[in-house]
């Protein structure tokens, strides 16, 4: 059974978040803030971090930080402010997903089970446990991309558009596509994440991002991976 790490200053809210974690079948870890966050963290290796902002000691960005230079797990923010900087710098750390303050409890949840599923569906996958090309390796069985041999971190959303990419090598793939195929079809969200994504995976595996040797800007359509 999946462990949902919760952190929450609110304590209404965490209960609320935790009650409907908890009935969905999932195993809710509580954290009231930063500092205890990364202790349970350690002690209970939950398998999805939800994480408020704005937290005592240790803010939700930091946290973020942190957990993503040593995991790939799901990692969904959560913030009361309606700027769209907040959500680029969630996504720019490594969050995978990101809600606003006031959310429907159904509606968190359904973003928790699109995490796990679309985590599931990848490690399910029938082609090779790894795929090589040129210098760039994943590993889809233990999740982990190198470049040149030096393990670099990858957030979930990250590994997967990168594996779907390489999957489809030498196709270009519009990020409309990109989106249904990683997010999900019934999933909602701003279409510009794809490039978010996109621009921190080519800082990870390009020596130059700006004159890119894997992921090549099809003008008019959206992404190739040249192999």
């Amino acid at each position: 059974m999946e462990k949902v790490l919760i952190v929450e200053d609110d304590l209404q809210i965490q209960t609320l978040i935790r009650d409907y974690v908890n009935a969905s079948g999932y195993i809710a870890v509580t954290a009231s803030d930063g500092e205890e966050a990364l202790m349970k963290y350690e002690s209970e290796q939950p398998q999805l971090a939800l994480l408020d902002i704005i937290l005592p000691k240790i803010d939700g960005f930091e946290l973020c930080r942190k957990i993503r230079s040593e995991s790939n797990i799901p990692i969904i923010m959560i913030s009361s402010k309606k700027e769209d900087t907040d959500k680029i710098l969630a996504l720019g750390l490594g969050a995978d997903d990101y809600i606003e303050k006031p959310f429907s409890p159904r509606v968190l949840i359904a973003k928790i089970q699109s995490q796990f599923r679309r985590v599931n569906v990848l490690s399910g996958t029938p082609h090779s446990d790894t795929l090589t090309i040129k210098e760039l390796e994943i590993d889809v069985k233990a999740r982990t991309v190198s470049v040149k041999g030096e393990q670099v971190a990858f957030s979930v959303k990250e590994f997967e558009i990168l594996h779907y990419l390489m999957l489809n090598k030498n196709q270009a793939l519009s990020r409309e596509k990109i989106f249904d195929e990683i997010w999900g079809y019934n999933e909602f969200g701003d279409i510009n994440t794809v490039t978010v994504h996109m621009r921190k995976i080519r800082e990870k595996i390009e020596l130059d991002p700006s004159n890119p040797e894997y992921i090549e800007t099809v003008w008019g359509i959206g992404y190739k991976f040249k192999g």
